[in-house]
């Protein structure tokens, strides 16, 4: 008897944790759409998590509007779920923090980031002036500079658990030689830095492709899992 409730009782705990639920929402960057986060998000929902990938008009509204057009819905869809998960590209890492920053998600569990301009970009800073950036970048695009008052910079710590990985290469030279330091063609490393975030990875990776990258999206299963990024070399995912 003592064997059969201690056997019942593990039956149990295993059924509880496969019970629990978990979405993912994903958030493209600037100028983007959902098909270009759509790699990423099939290997999320292949991991076995209810994947979200959201399309919204990243040129045609302030950070301030958008965050709450692209994450609002996305949260209703979740309602069903135990636990929340964001995973975004540049601009979708904004969005997160300026959401956050105006309502909490009470089943929040993990961010992860990928080439976010948590600093601005000094891209902004030297191109926002130029007739044409506004047009093709939209209000959100002029609030990414690197200025006191900028939305990032505004915006303040993290207070949420968040992984951030910046890349190191760029296969735009001309736009790399506006930015200081280290970047990946529109946001540098230090730029993508946030206080309080819980873990910073560096990979050699450009701006514009990371999302669709095997070895990135590997990391950013290992952080959804872990809580932190996977040092040691890890086996990625297959085409």
């Amino acid at each position: 008897m003592k064997k059969l409730i201690v056997a019942l009782a593990l039956s149990l705990s295993t059924l509880s944790v496969s019970a629990h639920s978990a979405c993912v929402i994903l958030l493209h960057g600037l100028a983007k759409s959902d098909a270009s986060m759509a790699r990423l998000a099939q290997a999320i929902s292949a991991a076995g998590y209810k994947t979200v990938n959201v399309n919204y008009p990243s040129t045609k509204f302030p950070i301030e509007e958008l965050a709450g057009k692209a994450i609002t819905p996305a949260l209703e869809t979740c309602a069903d779920q135990d636990e929340v998960n964001f995973v975004t590209h540049s601009l979708g890492g904004i969005l997160v923090r300026q959401y956050l920053s105006q309502a909490g998600v009470e089943n929040l569990n993990r961010v992860v980031m990928l080439g976010p301009p948590n600093r601005g970009s000094e891209v902004v800073d030297k191109l926002g002036h130029f007739p044409g950036f506004q047009f093709v970048f939209g209000d959100a695009g002029l609030q990414l500079g690197t200025g006191a008052l900028s939305v990032p910079n505004k915006l303040g710590r993290a207070n949420f658990d968040v992984g951030i990985i910046a890349g190191t290469r760029s296969i735009n030279l001309i736009l790399s030689q506006l930015i200081p330091d280290m970047d990946d063609g529109k946001v540098s490393v230090s730029s993508t830095k946030l206080e309080g975030m819980n873990d910073h990875l560096e990979m050699p990776v450009t701006h514009v492709f990371m999302m669709k990258d095997r070895r990135v999206i590997t990391q950013v299963l290992h952080y959804l899992k872990h809580g932190t990024f996977a040092r040691a070399p890890t086996a990625t995912i297959s085409d």
